[in-house]
């Protein structure tokens, strides 16, 4: 009976082991990109999420789309904090269908964002807290109060691993990417660097054109992250002080009993 069950263990180890070296055969690599809202201090960058915008708006909306992200947030503070001027004028160029007059018209800024228009194009609305680039350790506790679960990471990184190989599978092309799960995916490299020309003169080389995009994905994603960090700043201080308060109120109540005790 011991050997039988020694029998099973070893196959059911080997089987297990077999999977696991599958399943790890080609290790990703994600970057550890310094974005500044990271840390419980951080903060967007206003002038970095206008640039993602203007990646996202030119590059990726031809395939992805936001639809859970309502236009008008483009002007609230926290975010890019555009001119309402200029959000509007930014929702004439999207169309939607609006039900009432069973026909097509020009978005305005208490629409949101179309939708993807491709099938197999993924909505990039929470892109950023779905993916997660940090696992075991490095994602957890500590760090990832500092630096979070790695979406952002994960997003530059993916735009910036493509290695140029190409393979064909079932008669779909397949790109080389040391980010993707499996080293390999369908999406063709979208950024090559100098795709887009910022108004503001920065560098639009592929690693910052990347960050960009990425730092305002994250945005979609949490666009009351400031919001909350504060309330959490405030929530703190707050307990802090009555922490104090509690522990003096309580020795000044005592007192006048331990005094007799002691006597």
């Amino acid at each position: 009976m011991f050997r039988k069950l020694a029998i099973a263990a070893t196959a059911t180890l080997a089987l297990s082991s077999g999977s696991a070296f599958a399943a790890g055969a080609y290790d990703t690599h994600i970057e550890d990109f310094d974005f500044s809202f990271e840390g419980p201090f951080g903060t967007y960058d206003q002038n970095q999420l206008q640039r993602g915008l203007q990646v996202y708006t030119e590059i990726c909306s031809a395939c992805h789309g936001m639809k859970f992200v309502p236009i008008r947030s483009l002007a609230e503070d926290g975010g890019p904090a555009l001119p309402e001027d200029q959000v509007r004028a930014y929702a004439e160029n999207y169309e939607v269908f609006d039900p009432e007059l069973d026909d097509f018209r020009a978005a305005t800024p208490n629409d949101h964002f179309p939708e993807s228009s491709l099938e197999n194009a993924p909505d990039l609305s929470l892109m950023a807290k779905a993916r997660a680039g940090f696992h075991g350790p490095a994602g957890l506790g500590i760090n990832q109060f500092f630096k979070g679960i790695g979406g952002p990471e994960y997003i530059a990184s993916l735009l910036t691993g493509y290695t140029g190989e190409e393979k064909e599978e079932a008669g779909v092309i397949l790109y080389e990417n040391t980010a993707f799960p499996g080293g390999w995916i369908a999406m063709a490299p979208p950024l090559y660097g100098d795709d887009v020309e910022y108004a503001d003169g920065h560098e639009a080389s592929l690693e910052h054109v990347s960050e960009d995009v990425s730092a305002f994905l994250m945005w979609t994603a949490e666009p009351k992250m400031m919001a909350r960090k504060q309330a959490g700043f405030v929530g703190v201080v707050f307990l802090t002080l009555l922490s104090v308060l509690l522990y003096l109120t309580n020795k000044r109540l005592w007192a006048p009993v331990k005094g007799k005790k002691s006597s």
